[in-house]
């Protein structure tokens, strides 16, 4: 079993950037699909980014492509998210999640394991 931790969060400016961190431990690292979500207040958790196991394969929503992108290091068994040209629609709890089955599902319940989440805060 997998446990993963974030950091890196904070409070921007619009427009500014942050990189998110997620260290995992407890696990093969190289054997999960490892994804990132947000949730902000009153609102739904939903999808931001999807790495493979190799890290050759990435999908977005359309809501940040182009801005975020995620990355891994299998060696250091950390995930990463760098988000640019950050906006206030982009404020939420940022969560790491990390599954064991196959490359495809985004939504949440696909994935079997999370962080505690990073509060990203971005003023306009």
């Amino acid at each position: 079993q997998v446990q993963l931790v974030e950091s890196g969060g904070g409070l921007v400016q619009a427009g500014e950037s942050l990189k998110l961190s997620c260290a995992a431990s407890g696990g093969t690292f190289s054997r999960y699909v490892l994804g990132w979500f947000r949730q902000a207040p009153g609102a739904e958790r939903e999808f931001v980014a999807v790495i493979s196991r190799g890290g050759t394969t990435t999908r977005y929503p359309d809501s940040v492509k182009g801005r975020f992108t995620i990355s891994r290091d299998n060696a250091k068994n950390t995930v990463f998210l760098q988000m640019n040209s950050l906006k206030s629609e982009d404020t939420a709890v940022y969560y790491c999640a990390a599954r064991d089955g196959g490359w495809g599902a985004v939504v949440p319940s696909s994935f079997n394991y999370w962080g505690q989440g990073t509060q990203v805060t971005v003023s306009s």
